[in-house]
């Protein structure tokens, strides 16, 4: 901790950390992973910013990611810590924008059509991209995810943040966001070059 961290906290000031957490998952029965995921992306934007609401779709996010552990292929994350509100929000929404703006990441919100085709082709990757911004310190979310072991406890973590109500900003973004776009490997590769294996 630097001596401006440790003043900061002696004089009382909010600590906030703002994490964004990718992992790739690859495999051919991942699918079912991505209804989850377009579900909680329908909840929260019904929920318009609803910290609650919001905090579900988190927590059945990533116990959707712990339950698909052995598909798990790579992960990354970054982060900051701030003592100025004002400023950890504009790192939240630089890094919302560009999870938003990753390749084939914006979900279909319509309802399916009943005409629709049975069969769509069915990816075998999925990337989640998840930020938050929260109150305090954990040791569990600000530290190198792209291990099985960390990531897991990472993850664990973010579910046991919801229940203390530290959190100040959730997003949750996935590629392929909709139903029939396949993500390749090398799109992969070009899209998301910051992926470490694990």
């Amino acid at each position: 901790m630097s001596i401006g961290d440790r003043f900061n906290q002696f004089v009382g000031k909010t600590r906030y950390v703002v994490s964004r957490i990718f992992i790739h998952l690859q495999g051919n029965q991942i699918a079912p992973l991505l209804g989850v995921l377009n579900q909680n992306a329908r909840m929260a934007v019904d929920a318009d910013g609803d910290m609650e609401v919001m905090g579900e779709c988190l927590v059945n996010t990533c116990e959707g990611i712990l339950q698909y552990r052995t598909y798990w292929q790579s992960a990354s994350n970054e982060g900051d810590v701030f003592w100025d509100e004002a400023d950890a929000g504009d790192f939240v929404t630089d890094l919302f924008t560009d999870s938003a703006q990753r390749y084939l990441s914006q979900p279909d919100l319509e309802e399916v059509e009943e005409n629709a085709p049975l069969s769509l082709p069915v990816t075998d990757n999925i990337i989640v991209m998840i930020t938050v911004a929260f109150e305090g310190e954990v040791p569990e979310i600000e530290t190198d995810l792209a291990d099985m072991e960390a990531l897991t406890d990472g993850l664990k973590a973010l579910i046991n943040l919801n229940y203390k109500n530290k959190y100040r900003a959730i997003a949750l973004h996935f590629s392929p966001a909709r139903l029939g776009e396949k993500l390749t490997s090398d799109q992969i590769l070009i899209n998301f070059p910051e992926l470490i294996p694990l």
